[in-house]
């Protein structure tokens, strides 16, 4: 009964508040109030919404290079990120106080002269012209109408004008101030309050203003932040209207020495002082990568397409990127700024920005699947391109990795790892010949240029190819017949089962139907006749220099959420898919392409030869021709690093590059790896047992 009955009491005097309505005997209530403790309004702590005990308040998420420091971007609705106290100056806390509640250390949550006050010069002039909401008051809808899971129909209840909703804050008010510190309550208002041009909460706001950490605020510039929170869309001095931001400085000022916290000649020398404003905007989204490095945007791209896969963000990728824009991550990326920039020059001198041809590249670790770079000859832009090109120069397609509009490239011979593997797995070993003559009419039906009576025939880049061979020799040499009659010993469906547990991804409708219904007839996919993008090719062979293990492309090293946790999204996700002795066979055969040797002197010639002598230490990896030349791919790796390079024209598939391309590609993966692998030791390849080289045995399988 007494707690309606105080209702009742509040209620009237909310009204005379809002409203200004000349009520009868109203002195009474408040006395009334006074004398009963207004406290026994209040909510109990344990009842208050848990955004109030905990609240949620939107943060950016920062996205930076490997080094942990150097920002690529951010990701945010609201720019937020909280700051302890003690990263706030302590004239920015006065100010604050000053501007919004001069009376916030004698209350309790609810300032009762303040309401006194309001409610007889609202009476006296008719309407509303003063509030008396303290800064928990304040503090309390800000949590409400920004809590980032209710509906915008909640939001706005929030902050409805009605005596409901102002009962309701006093009464979270006064339970706040029971359980909270001055100085916590302090803390969280300074970091939800809106402070105009897009800044949420003190960080942000000294940031968007004053180009500096809140810590290091100074006097007139502290005046003029708190006097923003009463009006932030019409006094933003960048945005709106400078002269009232001035007025409200000085009203802070003045508020200031009437509390006796600043000297009047202190306060009258800052009231001098020009607005001194020296804006920064804080980056959002891949787009606002720093203009001098507007290539960091493709991987960066890439991070965000990576988010929205992972369950851990959200139920949908709707959802996981509203976690990422409202979750305050501190994200530490896998890109090296320094790999990243040799690999955009290598790039560009292959083919210049705009090229209709491109040399999408990938940079990527074995046995953790961190991407070190992601470099292609384009300009990372939405703005739109002439003569209607697509991609040229400006995309935000993803040209390394795929996704979206982009389905890849044909990868040529570089699937012959695959043929060999699932050969390698059936108990075949490295020294399987077979007299591969210059042109072999198969089992697989096809029809077209490739057909011989409707039967898939391919035949060799040279007559010098055939004859006798192994696997070392074939794939050094890239024997097109030995492969072919290679995929008919083992089964194509096996191949493209290979290249499926190595993570090969089939973009292309046709493809991914040719997969899951026809693979058993697909001989020809061991020529790469499936489109494939270098992060596709760089993943699936580093699993060979990993030994067997499958990790997946990962972009970041670490991720933390906003109180500091680590997440686990961000660690390596790898298997085991590999015998390790037929990942060391594959590796021993991969020596032979690009001039080194393999463990048992077995190689006899490569299309790349001369790529062990350029980088001086051991390599191994593939070269691929498309039919026509129409694209042309490398992929090299050592035990350290992989990296895979493909040529093409992204827009018209019928633009071949032709052959001529390939050295420039060698020559590019080559200057990568050599740049990247600097100051790393030189780390040769385990060798194969000699069953797995020389032995026919029985059939092995992945994990």
């Amino acid at each position: 009964m007494i707690r309606a009955h105080l209702d009742k009491v509040l209620t009237v005097l909310i009204a005379g508040l809002l409203a200004g309505l000349v009520l009868a005997g109203a002195a009474l209530p408040v006395a009334l109030v006074f004398g009963i403790g207004f406290s026994a309004l209040s909510t109990p702590y344990s009842e208050l919404p848990n955004t109030l005990r905990t609240p949620p308040t939107a943060q950016r998420s920062n996205l930076y290079a490997n080094d942990g420091t150097t920002l690529i971007t951010s990701f945010y609705q609201e720019d937020r990120v909280d700051v302890p106290l003690r990263d706030v100056a302590p004239v920015m806390r006065q100010a604050i106080v000053a501007a919004e509640d001069v009376r916030y250390y004698q209350h309790s949550g609810v300032d009762l002269r303040g309401v006194a006050r309001a409610f007889t010069v609202n009476q006296r002039d008719g309407e509303t012209r003063q509030g008396a909401s303290t800064l928990t008051m304040q503090y309390v809808r800000n949590v409400l109408s920004s809590d980032p899971r209710l509906s915008e129909e909640q939001r706005r209840a929030a902050t409805e004008v009605s005596t409901a909703r102002k009962v309701q804050e006093m009464r979270y008010a006064l339970a706040l101030e029971r359980e909270l510190s001055k100085e916590e309550i302090l803390s969280r208002y300074l970091n939800i309050a809106y402070f105009g041009a897009g800044a949420y909460g003190i960080a942000a706001a000294s940031k968007r203003y004053f180009s500096k950490s809140p810590a290091d605020l100074t006097l007139p510039e502290a005046a003029l932040l708190a006097g923003l929170v009463r009006s932030p869309h019409t006094d933003d001095p960048i945005n709106g209207d400078a002269d009232a931001a001035r007025e409200r400085r000085t009203y802070v000022l003045d508020r200031l020495v009437e509390t006796a916290q600043v000297p009047p000649d202190q306060a009258a020398r800052a009231k001098a002082e020009p607005l001194d404003l020296r804006p920064s905007q804080t980056p959002n989204d891949c787009t606002a990568v720093p203009a001098a490095h507007n290539d960091w945007g493709f991987f960066c791209d890439w991070f965000t397409r990576w988010w929205s896969a992972q369950s851990a963000f959200g139920a949908t990728a709707d959802e996981r990127q509203r976690t990422l824009r409202r979750g305050g991550f501190s994200i530490v990326s896998s890109l090296d700024p320094a790999v990243q920039r040799a690999t955009v020059e290598q790039v560009q001198r292959v083919y210049p920005t705009a090229d209709p041809r491109t040399a999408p590249t990938a940079v990527l670790q074995p046995g953790t699947g961190r991407v070190l770079a992601m470099a292609v000859n384009r300009t990372y832009s939405v703005a739109e391109n002439p003569d209607g090109q697509e991609n040229r120069p400006n995309t935000v397609n993803q040209l390394v990795a795929g996704g979206g509009a982009i389905q890849g490239y044909q990868g040529g011979s570089t699937f012959k790892l695959f043929t060999m593997l699932a050969a390698l797995e059936s108990g075949l070993p490295l020294q399987t010949e077979y007299d591969a003559p210059g042109r072999l009419v198969t089992r697989y039906p096809v029809t077209g240029p490739a057909s011989c009576g409707g039967r898939w025939c391919p035949e060799n880049a040279s007559a010098s190819m055939g004859g006798r061979q192994s696997m070392w020799t074939a794939f050094g040499r890239s024997v097109n017949t030995y492969f072919a009659w290679l995929t008919e010993q083992v089964g194509a469906d096996r191949v493209v089962e290979m290249a499926e547990r190595l993570g090969i991804v089939f973009r292309a409708d046709s493809d991914a139907r040719l997969a899951r219904y026809g693979a058993k007839d697909w001989g020809p996919f061991t020529l790469g006749v499936s489109a494939t993008t270098p992060l596709d090719l760089a993943g699936a062979y580093a699993t060979v220099a990993a030994e067997g293990t499958w990790c997946a492309p990962l972009p970041v090293v670490s991720i933390t959420d906003a109180g500091g946790r680590p997440v686990t999204a961000a660690k390596p996700d790898c298997r085991q898919v590999l015998d390790t002795d037929v990942a060391r066979a594959a590796a021993d055969a991969a020596r032979c392409p690009v001039g080194d040797q393999s463990m048992y002197g077995r190689c006899d010639g490569g299309t790349a030869d001369g790529l062990r002598t350029r980088l001086g230490r051991p390599v191994a990896g593939k070269t691929g021709s498309s039919e026509g030349y129409a694209t042309e791919t490398v992929v090299a790796f050592t035990p350290q690093l992989t990296v895979a390079t493909m040529a093409a024209n992204p827009d018209d598939p019928r633009d071949a590059v032709g052959q001529a391309v390939q050295s420039r590609l060698v020559e590019a993966v080559g200057e990568v790896l050599s740049f990247a692998l600097r100051d790393e030791p030189v780390r040769d390849f385990v060798p194969p047992s000699e069953r797995t080289a020389f032995e026919v045995t029985g059939a092995r399988t992945g994990n």
